[in-house]
This record gives structure tokens, C-alpha cells and sequence, in this order.
């Protein structure tokens, strides 16, 4: 990730993982199947966090290098530890990127441009660390829609609290639809603006599968939900459980739909 703003905390690789890093892997590959980059590349993973896009970057990509920076120390070194490959990992910001002016051949960023402060300065570093003709693009969770299981648990926090509203991510980041996307990557200069959704299947063992990852603090979710005390905690838990649509073997089908955009630099 990068640059959170507020009280969003990302510290924690062992615990952003089973929140969001297994359902981001599974977006990424969809994300780079549209891509469709030849082999033998050079790529730049922008917030790279946990390695969740390099490594999948690494598996079916065949690139010639991949570098992953995020401002994350933590992140940073959990990425070392686990992702394998021609990856190199930098501790950095998406806003001042420590790469030169056309050193890749792709620019790529998964769930982060909406953390950003400024989106619009990190896309035009993600521009300008690209060769022409090469690629930016990104992906970010459709927070205020079918990214549903953010969207079950923020619909219930309102309920039981309405400030929560204040840190719902469907409120927070008006960028993440498809019209703030493409003019984002338009404002940068980058040529060919496409954009699509991609959606992926997030099925739970059953309900503590779910639950558990919110106490882990990683993002505004679980942050909001360690921030309660356990009366309230256990009021969110069991008006969320009432709700999911568990099947006979306690199973929880959902589903997370991002939105992807790219561009082409001139």
C-alpha cells in the first residue's frame, strides 16, 4: 500500500494476507491476463505491500525483472520472505518513485491509487518511469459495491453506529469507479484509456474464516472493529453473521469485483 491516510493502518503482512492479499491474488491474475504483456518485460509493482501482485507477476508473467516498491518496511521484508523470483523489493512512495525515467516496461499497482494522497502524482510517476509505448495500469476494490464482504461488514457498522460511516471505504474513495479511473489516467497523459471490471469468487470456510481477519487491524475495517470494546465488537459480529448467506456446510459464498484501468504511454 501507500501513503495511508487517517487512522488506516498497514503494518502486518501475516495478517493483511487472509484479509485481502488471498483475494487480491486471485484478482491479479485476471488483471494480467487482460494485460496481456509479452514475455522477457521489465515491470514496476506500485505499493506493492505484501507481493501479492509480483509474485503473481513472477508466476505467469515471465518477466525479465519486477520491482516492488511500497513505503511499508514491514510489508517490504514480508515480501522478501515469501515471493520468489526475478523480484526485487524497495521500501518507497508511489508519489516520488526511486526508479529512473523510462526504466520499465510496465507500471502496475494493485488496491492502493485510492490511499494515495495524491493519485494524480502517482500516476504520472508511474508514467514516468515507463518507456513509450509501455503500459500503466491498476486495479482498486469496487468498495461501494460488490466488493461484499467490506460491503457487509461497513452496511452493518452503520447501523449499530452511523459515525462509522466516516471510514467506509464506498464513502471515503469516490475514485474507485470506472469514470474517476479513466479520467485519472487521461489527466496523466497516458493514451488508449480502457477500463473493465473483474470480479472473483471469495468463498469462506464458514463464519470465523470470515471474521477472524477484522481482528487483525490491517485497513480501515478491522481497524474500526479493534477499535470497539467487545460488547459493541460482538454486536457488529453477530448482526454481520445474521447476514451472510451461509450454506448447509457453513460455507460463505461472496464475491469481490474490482476495477481495472490502463493506459498507454505516448
Amino acid at each position: 500500500m501507500d501513503s495511508r491516510a487517517g487512522n488506516d493502518v498497514w503494518a502486518a503482512g501475516q495478517l493483511y494476507e487472509p484479509y485481502v492479499g488471498r483475494w487480491s491474488r486471485l484478482v491479479a491474475r485476471e488483471f494480467l491476463d487482460w494485460l496481456a504483456m509479452p514475455s522477457g518485460k521489465d515491470w514496476l509493482d506500485v505499493g506493492c505491500g505484501t507481493g501479492a501482485l509480483s509474485q503473481t507477476l513472477a508466476e505467469r508473467c515471465r518477466p525479465a525483472a519486477v520491482t516492488g516498491v511500497d513505503p511499508s518496511a514491514a510489508f517490504i521484508e514480508h515480501a522478501k520472505a515469501h515471493v520468489r523470483g526475478p523480484v526485487r523489493f524497495l521500501v518507497g512512495d508511489a508519489q516520488s518513485l526511486p526508479l529512473d525515467a523510462g526504466s520499465v516496461d510496465a507500471a502496475v499497482s494493485g488496491l492502493v491509487l485510492n490511499f494515495v494522497p495524491k493519485p494524480q502524482v502517482a500516476v504520472e510517476e508511474m508514467a514516468r518511469v515507463v518507456r513509450p509505448g509501455g503500459t500503466v495500469a491498476a486495479y482498486v476494490w469496487d468498495y461501494a459495491g460488490r466488493m461484499e464482504l467490506m460491503r457487509c461488514f461497513w452496511d452493518a457498522a452503520a447501523q449499530l453506529d452511523p459515525a462509522a460511516g466516516a471510514l467506509d471505504e464506498g464513502l471515503r474513495f469516490p475514485l474507485c469507479r470506472p469514470a474517476p479511473l479513466a479520467e485519472l489516467f487521461g489527466g496523466a497523459g497516458l493514451q488508449r484509456v480502457e477500463r473493465r471490471e473483474i470480479e472473483v469468487s471469495t468463498r469462506f470456510r464458514d463464519f470465523d474464516d470470515y471474521w477472524s481477519p477484522f481482528l487483525g487491524g490491517q485497513g480501515p475495517a478491522p481497524g474500526y472493529a479493534m477499535s470497539l470494546d467487545e460488547p459493541r465488537r460482538a454486536a457488529l459480529r453477530e448482526l454481520i453473521r445474521s447476514r451472510l448467506p451461509a450454506a448447509a456446510d457453513g460455507s460463505i459464498g461472496l464475491v469481490a469485483r474490482a476495477w481495472a484501468v490502463r493506459g498507454t504511454k505516448a
